[in-house]
């Protein structure tokens, strides 16, 4: 069994999320030696879309049309549009509209947690299966390096000693961008990094000017070269993501493959595979995260980053590749 991996517009995801995705379904399928391809027009069994634009539809209907069973991954959810790009009021009717004409049509879908399973399945029109796989990780790659170490340091030039607390995000209100440059604020003795990027056109206003306004403890580089992204896990004390929303988070399972402590929002994705005090810290306003950040600036965690590297254990690559085989035998074989 051969199967397309399609991804419509690549290039514009690669820096996303869902490009990194890409990237992980790759070396997961290559670990689990499934033969798969990236170009629509070879030959293949059975497609797996993890793209919801006009073009995945189009290919789905003509995978149909040939008999062929189609897998669609559920990347996103309603609940993750909101409070993401400017004029998302307006756009979530369409972007509803389109998730929900891709999910009913599919023979199966895969989501990253149980928690987006659970969403996903009481979508009207969904009666497919709905597979809870993680996007996984790649231990090795985010294993300590002194180059990506220094590179960071030679970008940055943060004094030695000074504490440093990091996030990944698109510039959404949903990421909790605004929190975190509040929380920033009332820890004026603590640098803050914010990577990513987002087009201007594309950010909500008000997020553009609390951008502007932001505390002076706050860099916000954008995209980086990756080994000083690396080097900014293993650098940092804490990742701390105050996401009000999320279907995985790859960003959090990065730091915590890279050893660093992580202070998250107390929000139903996290809670069933993190605990508060055991792997992670979570916390419910900025008051309590204010009080779990300073916990870790101040406290020996061994522990929690031990527990932490359980809970990456269970998602490496070559147990995600297992997992989505698996998965495609199920749907190919049930014709």
């Amino acid at each position: 069994m051969k199967v397309l991996v399609y991804f419509e517009q690549r290039g514009k995801l690669k820096q996303s999320g869902i490009g990194r995705a890409l990237t992980h379904q790759k070396q997961a399928l290559t670990l689990a030696n499934v033969d798969f391809t990236l170009n629509k027009n070879d030959e293949y069994d059975l497609a797996h879309i993890n793209t919801l634009f006009s073009g995945s539809y189009k290919l789905l209907k003509k995978c149909h049309k040939k008999g062929m069973k189609v897998i669609v991954h559920g990347h996103s959810t309603k609940e993750d549009f909101r409070k993401s790009f400017r004029c998302w009021r307006l756009m979530a009717p369409i972007f509803n509209h389109m998730i929900v004409k891709m999910y009913k049509h599919a023979d199966a879908i895969i989501t990253p947690t149980p928690y987006s399973k659970g969403l996903i399945e009481n979508y009207r029109g969904v009666k497919c299966p709905v597979y809870a796989i993680s996007n996984g990780i790649m231990e090795k790659e985010y294993a300590y390096n002194e180059e990506n170490v220094k590179a960071f340091d030679e970008f940055f030039k943060i004094p030695e000693g000074k504490k440093i607390v990091i996030c990944a995000g698109l510039y959404f209100e949903r990421k909790g961008i605004l929190d975190f440059f509040e929380v920033a604020r009332k820890m004026p003795d603590v640098e803050f990094i914010w990577f990513s990027h987002l087009n201007k056109h594309l950010t909500q206003l008000k997020i553009l000017k609390a951008i502007k306004n932001r505390p002076s403890n706050v860099l916000m580089p954008g995209y980086v070269d990756i080994k000083v992204l690396r080097g900014a896990f293993h650098r940092a004390d804490c990742y701390f993501f105050p996401s009000y929303e999320e279907n995985e988070g790859i960003a959090v399972l990065e730091a915590m493959a890279s050893g660093l402590p992580i202070v998250v929002r107390d929000i139903g994705v996290f809670s069933d595979w993190l605990s508060d005090g055991v792997n992670c810290y979570k916390g419910s306003n900025n008051n309590e995260f204010i009080e779990k950040i300073n916990k870790v600036l101040d406290s020996d965690n061994s522990l929690i980053i031990e527990n932490a590297n359980k809970v990456i254990s269970e998602r490496t690559l070559d147990k995600i590749g297992e997992q989505l085989k698996k998965t495609y035998e199920i749907v190919y074989n049930n014709k």
